[in-house]
């Protein structure tokens, strides 16, 4: 059974908290590691949390049809998913969770339409996201900006996904994401 468990959220939400929670728990599922031409933090490494590509070599592979999804979400700061990545796991027989933007997971789900799953998880408020990305230490007041603009766009798109994960409180956000996976094994 190759499936496809397709996390998405506004930035802050807890997605990357609780895909990595699933990684750790079940040995069934693989990460996709996403290509993005964003700058490298400090605490990322290339090849585990993303392919790190310079814009001209994302646009080389978009141009050569290598993606299932990709997205321009800022100027020249793409993302997107490579199909050699969703190929690689499918071979090591593992079940691929991603950890994605909104527009990428409704992407993979036309892309995989009986192979998707989409998750969609729902902070408990805009305000309490808000909070939560300015803790990160992320972002300055521009990007900021930027994202919170994003984020109330993301969330009009709750209705479009196969499931809703609120995440007020992060230990039954975690059981209730892993009632969803164990639901598919």
């Amino acid at each position: 059974m190759a499936k496809l468990f397709v996390f998405t959220a506004p930035s802050g939400a807890g997605k990357t908290t609780i895909v990595k929670h699933l990684l750790g728990k079940y040995k069934q599922l693989a990460f996709s590691i996403s290509a993005t031409t964003r700058p490298q933090r400090t605490h990322e490494t290339a090849g585990k949390d993303y392919y790190f590509l310079s814009p001209d070599a994302f646009r080389q592979k978009i141009d050569a049809e290598e993606f299932v999804e990709w997205e321009e979400v800022y100027p020249d700061r793409f993302y997107g998913t490579l199909k050699s990545e969703v190929e690689r796991l499918w071979e090591a027989d593992k079940l691929i969770v991603f950890d994605i933007d909104v527009k990428g997971a409704m992407s993979i789900k036309k892309y995989y339409p009986d192979d998707a799953i989409t998750i969609f998880v729902k902070p408990p408020s805009i305000n309490a996201l808000v909070e939560r990305l300015k803790k990160r230490d992320t972002e300055d007041e521009s990007s900021l900006k930027t994202r919170i603009a994003r984020m109330k766009e993301e969330l009009a798109y709750e209705k479009e996904f196969d499931r809703i994960l609120i995440n007020d409180i992060l230990e039954q956000a975690l059981d209730d994401a892993e009632k969803l996976i164990e639901s598919y094994l």
